[in-house]
């Protein structure tokens, strides 16, 4: 019969932990990813969907959603309240064109870490 010294034993103790740490690890990664495809099955609409939606505070957005084919609506959303604004027709809205370029540009990380780089 074969005594492991304390050393030893400390040794194959984290090498227990370590195993026991990364199963723990691998399951967690595995049931989340169950767990977003399912709500993904059971949120997905036909007959709703976000149009446009603008932050106006914190915790207040006002959005347009689209309810049906052609109905669309404004609300506005608090932290504890949803308000109707009012219905829009299709006219009144402005379709955004593919080819349309944003308004907000994509920044380069690079040029961003450049600028400050440069200040010091």
């Amino acid at each position: 019969m074969l005594f492991l010294s304390s050393a030893g034993e400390s040794f194959l103790q984290l090498i227990f932990v370590l195993i026991v740490f990364v199963g723990v690890l691998a399951v967690t990664y595995y049931v989340t990813k169950w767990i977003a495809g399912y709500q993904k099955t059971q949120g997905f609409n036909k007959n709703l969907e976000i149009i446009e939606a603008i932050k106006i505070s914190s915790n207040k957005y006002v959005q347009i959603i689209r309810a049906g084919q052609d109905r669309y609506f404004l609300i506005a959303i608090g932290k504890d309240e949803v308000v109707p604004l009012g219905e829009i027709s299709s006219d009144q809205l402005k379709e955004i064109e593919e080819g349309e370029a944003s308004p907000i540009t994509p920044v380069d990380f690079k040029s961003v870490l450049d600028k400050f780089s440069k200040k010091k």
